[in-house]
């Protein structure tokens, strides 16, 4: 490879969001002649590059040596695909990094779980003394990690990054789990899971889940396997004495541990896996799981009131997700599970949620556009305007030591601006709620 492979290229970067802009700074300074085209009418934001607003332009994109498209945008709008047919050279925002990382990259992707199992693996790299960094598809775009000194990046990738990378040759490569989600982009299933398989591409080690053949890499062995079932090799969980096994042999106790559930049992399982791969010691690993609190919006208890938990799950955007918090979650309810789940599900196939609404959850309350749906799948279900409206139900519904849920099994954007304002307006009900029953957080 060259020491500068853009130098004077004609780059355009197709997309101008947080990712986008990213981009534009890392190209300019690489020497390449950089413009830039967004399909939105006004940006609201200054770019030192030429930028081409509106529809896209197939004769301007056709002519570029290389487009760099954000993560958000389909290879397969029409004016991208016909620049890939006339042989334009398109890659993302992590193909760029990988031209010039020489950092060893942790590399995690899957349904669910992603940034928690990256977020812990950075934390289990720190707490080893390891200068470490986190990026990708959470927090810092990975080409501003490039600038950084750094012993090890651990990366979260997403199937829309990683359909555009091709040499990112990671340390240790992880994918956690697959189920529906994203279907309106990649179209089928097979399609999904191949874009996120792309993570072991030439990576040194591979972690997948025991449990999920759907994970498992198509050409090689995986070098360590992680589950909730029986194994006496890699990792797995003893359900009876709610312990973390490695090589069948205990390894760590759940009690210990911040983060409950054992969907988080085996996120920890998974970033226990690759921080091991990548020579981080077990007492630096074990430090970091039992003192890690887990992130917002994903299964993050926001008060216990009047003996009833309240927990916000704002994140589960997908049927999976919410399968993994109820199934998680279910085995520790000594009393009611109370589900409030609804929103926009993207076309998903909310069968699988069916059996868990009738063996696990108590009650169901459903709010938003495909909420009559999820309230077809169990009887005597509760069908809301509002999440005001869903935690007073909620609220009413509880007795003992019950359990309430946010996880909506639905993306957010029917009702509100994102995941997180969904989860933020759910905590302040239900702070509201606490401080008017005179409850202790």
């Amino acid at each position: 490879m060259a020491a500068n492979p853009l130098a004077n290229k004609n780059i355009i970067v197709v997309g101008l969001g947080l990712t986008g802009l990213s981009c534009v700074t890392f190209l300019v300074a690489k020497g390449a002649n950089v413009s830039a085209v967004d399909t939105r009418e006004d940006l609201g934001v200054s770019v030192s590059v030429p930028v081409f607003l509106g529809e896209l332009d197939s004769a301007r994109l056709c002519v570029a040596d290389m487009l760099v498209v954000s993560p958000g945008l389909s290879l397969k709008t029409p004016a991208i695909n016909a620049a890939i047919d006339a042989g334009v050279q398109v890659i993302g925002d992590i193909e760029l990094f990988a031209m010039f990382n020489n950092t060893p990259v942790l590399a995690v992707t899957g349904s669910n779980g992603k940034s928690t199992v990256a977020t812990l693996a950075y934390e289990m790299c720190l707490a080893a003394g390891k200068k470490a960094l986190l990026g990708g598809n959470i927090g810092i775009p990975a080409l501003e990690l490039l600038e950084k000194d750094a012993d090890i990046i651990v990366l979260e990738l997403s199937s829309f990054q990683l359909e555009t990378t091709y040499t990112l040759r990671p340390h240790v490569a992880c994918m956690l789990n697959l189920s529906d989600d994203h279907l309106d982009r990649h179209g089928d299933m097979l399609s999904y899971q191949r874009a996120k398989l792309r993570i072991y591409r030439d990576a040194r080690f591979s972690v997948c889940n025991r449990d999920d053949a759907a994970t498992w890499p198509m050409t090689i062995n995986p070098d360590v396997m992680f589950g909730l079932s029986s194994s006496e090799r890699g990792l797995s969980w003893n359900k009876d004495s709610a312990h973390i096994l490695l090589d069948g042999k205990y390894f760590l106790d759940s009690h210990a541990c911040m983060l409950v559930g054992e969907h988080n049992m085996l996120n920890i399982q998974a970033a226990t896996a690759m921080t091991m791969l990548a020579g981080i010691d077990h007492s630096a690993i074990k430090r970091a799981a039992t003192t890690f609190a887990g992130l917002a919006h994903r299964c993050q208890t926001v008060a216990v009131s009047n003996h009833v938990r309240w927990i916000n799950d704002s994140k589960a955007t997908n049927v999976g997700a919410t399968i993994a918090a109820i199934d998680g979650l279910a085995p520790t309810c000594t009393g009611k599970l109370i589900l409030i789940a609804g929103g926009d599900g993207k076309g998903a196939d909310f069968s699988p949620l069916e059996e868990r609404f009738n063996t696990q959850v108590s009650e169901l309350i459903t709010l938003g556009k495909d909420g009559p749906k999820l309230a077809e799948l169990k009887a005597n279900s509760h069908q809301v305007a509002t999440l005001d409206d869903a935690v007073q139900l909620a609220a009413t519904l509880a007795k003992g030591d019950a359990t309430v849920l946010l996880s909506p099994a639905c993306a957010s954007l029917d009702m509100f601006k994102n995941y997180q304002q969904r989860g933020d307006l759910f905590v302040k009900a239900v702070n509201t709620l606490v401080a008017k029953q005179g409850g202790q957080r």
